[in-house]
């Protein structure tokens, strides 16, 4: 499972209007275990899950969100911004067994 933990996408327009709606969307590989389910042979899952998402645009902050176990695998984030001027977003994902990943992606306004 350790293999499958990560590599974080985003995915969003590259150059928008000034003014214009943006879709921004995210994925995480990440089990997302809670620790309270077992295994085939009885032996218990340990805990595995996203804690934070921290998302800032030209190193400002815009979202500050908490997760726990009762996100599904995998997750999967969406939300809109306003392009008012050109940058980069960046993502971190931080989970609980210390894990920290980020991507980002650059956005031109024209």
């Amino acid at each position: 499972m350790a293999g499958n933990v990560g590599n974080p996408m985003i995915r969003m327009a590259s150059s928008a209007k000034k003014g214009e709606i943006v879709e921004v969307r995210s994925l995480i590989m990440n089990p997302m275990t809670t620790g309270l389910t077992k295994d085939r042979a009885g032996k218990v899952i340990p805990a595995h899950f996203i804690q934070t998402v921290t998302i800032t645009f030209n190193d400002k902050p815009l979202l500050d969100i908490d997760w726990s176990t009762a996100v599904s695998a995998n997750p999967y984030l969406a939300f809109k911004l306003r392009a008012e001027s050109s940058g980069t977003l960046k993502m971190v994902w931080k989970d609980n067994t210390g894990g920290n990943w980020s991507a980002d992606s650059k956005l031109t306004v024209a």
